[in-house]
């Protein structure tokens, strides 16, 4: 075995591991990578990139079946599975420079494309190599959770690290779970030609303001795409190009492709966290407020440390460990201010509170803002007119933003902003966006918080009449 000493050693090459490593190299320290797999880990070669790809491929056939109103003669999409799929890898092509291996070593990282395990808690082990370092970071990130479903392991099935290799377009795709990977799948299936049925255990986007998750919903329903809840797959049989799906309550669904999209599993099993003295929890592993394992001298960021599971929270966790393994100052992660989008169409966002969050925890002290996108211009003008934003709002604070609709992805991230920074509906309302926008949803929501004190207060109206009678 060859020894290496370093600083820092991070294990996992996704989007928090290579944050990391990226800074703590370029900011001094000794580093080494490890990655068994492939670099970018889930999000670049089988998550967020993959997938928004195909989205953006159904879009454009979408587009072209539904013209008309825009003065465009309607034309039936010549939807070219196989070619949405090079776009798919196209994507992931270019992006792929930018995760590479290369580019790393520029940085001064020392990168092993090999899996760590720990052999005790200082030592990690990782092909030929045994690795001692000040400190370590895991980032090993998440797989597809497949659940135990009777007659599974008989019958061929696709997750997100199978799917998007599929070359052959399915006829009629079963998805089992109806969570934002189901929904999206789901409605980028639709568009490129194929018949498509969710089947959920409980309720479709389940997690998300029922009211905002209905709009989604319904449009999803509108384009073709069956969507049965309270269907708790039961039993799995049959072949490739002929699969069944029996639920609970007796219900029965066929189709030629089977889509398992029920959740994510970190991935702790090639670590061997018990010789390095590192605690487990039920979703990953356990940390504290600071990113810290029960071995002090190791951290866990990402999906693997058991919270919210997105690419974005694995580069914020980085930024909040640097501080701590680089400079030794404390810092602490927090999630309040975290947003979440599922890209259909239309879009759904999330940050903070929902509005029954907040009502169970706020009661009568919430109060709640809303705009509607069809008062919005610019959504007139793109035909995008479906959808709304909410804000909860205490004591003149956000303390949640909800948004469905054109873009709410892109919308969120003021809400978040203003979360983070404790900002007062007054500051929101001071932006000036540019008209005619999609942003100026943003504003108005605010101005739709004040309008009551400002229209329907007799105390302004008395000030009003008193400045206009005495001041000249």
């Amino acid at each position: 075995m060859s020894p290496i000493k370093c600083d820092l050693l991070v294990i996992g090459a996704g989007s928090g591991g290579l944050s990391v490593a990226a800074g703590a190299s370029q900011m001094g320290a000794d580093v080494v990578l490890l990655e068994g797999h492939k670099m970018g880990g889930d999000c670049l070669n089988y998550g967020c990139v993959p997938s928004k790809a195909l989205l953006a491929s159904a879009k454009a056939a979408y587009g072209q079946a539904h013209a008309a109103s825009f003065g465009v003669a309607d034309q039936v999409p010549q939807a070219d599975y196989a070619a949405a799929k090079d776009h798919v890898q196209n994507t992931i092509d270019a992006i792929t420079p930018m995760d590479s291996q290369e580019r790393f070593e520029g940085f001064g990282v020392r990168v092993i494309r090999a899996f760590g395990s720990f052999i005790s808690p200082t030592e990690v082990q990782a092909g030929d190599h045994v690795i001692q370092a000040r400190r370590v970071v895991i980032a090993t990130g998440s797989s597809p959770f497949v659940p135990p479903v009777p007659g599974l392991e008989t019958v061929p099935y696709e997750t997100n690290e199978t799917l998007f290799d599929l070359r052959e377009r399915p006829d009629h795709l079963l998805i089992i779970g109806g969570g934002p990977i189901g929904m999206e799948m789901a409605q980028a299936h639709i568009r490129l030609g194929c018949k498509v049925t969710v089947i959920e255990g409980a309720k479709a986007l389940g997690r998300d303001d029922p009211e905002a998750a209905a709009v989604v919903l319904d449009a999803l329903r509108g384009e073709g795409v069956e969507i049965a809840e309270d269907a708790l797959a039961a039993e799995i049989s049959g072949e490739a190009g002929a699969i069944e799906v029996k639920t609970k309550d007796g219900r029965s669904f066929t189709g030629s492709h089977l889509l398992m999209a029920v959740g994510r599993k970190a991935n702790v099993d090639r670590l061997n966290l018990a010789a390095g003295g590192i605690e487990p929890s039920r979703a990953g592993i356990k940390v504290d407020a600071g990113l810290r394992t029960s071995n002090r001298r190791v951290y866990a960021i990402g999906d693997v440390a058991g919270g919210l599971q997105f690419t974005h929270v694995a580069g914020y966790h980085a930024g909040v460990i640097i501080r701590s393994v680089l400079f030794g100052l404390p810092s602490k992660a927090q999630d309040f201010h975290i947003p979440r989008a599922t890209y259909t169409d239309p879009e759904l966002a999330q940050v903070g509170l929902t509005e029954a969050e907040a009502r169970s925890k706020y009661g009568a002290a919430l109060e709640l803002a809303r705009f509607d996108y069809h008062h919005n211009d610019r959504a007139l003008a793109e035909l995008k007119t479906k959808g709304f934003i909410k804000v909860m709002v205490v004591k003149g604070r956000p303390v949640g933003a909800t948004i469905v609709g054109h873009q709410a992805g892109e919308l969120i991230s003021l809400w978040s902003l203003a979360l983070a920074n404790k900002l007062k509906m007054s500051q929101v309302a001071a932006m000036v966006a540019p008209y005619p926008s999609i942003g100026e949803i943003n504003k108005r929501v605010a101005g739709a918080y004040f309008s009551p004190r400002l229209f329907d207060s007799p105390f302004v109206k008395r000030a009003v009449r008193f400045v206009q009678r005495w001041i000249p």
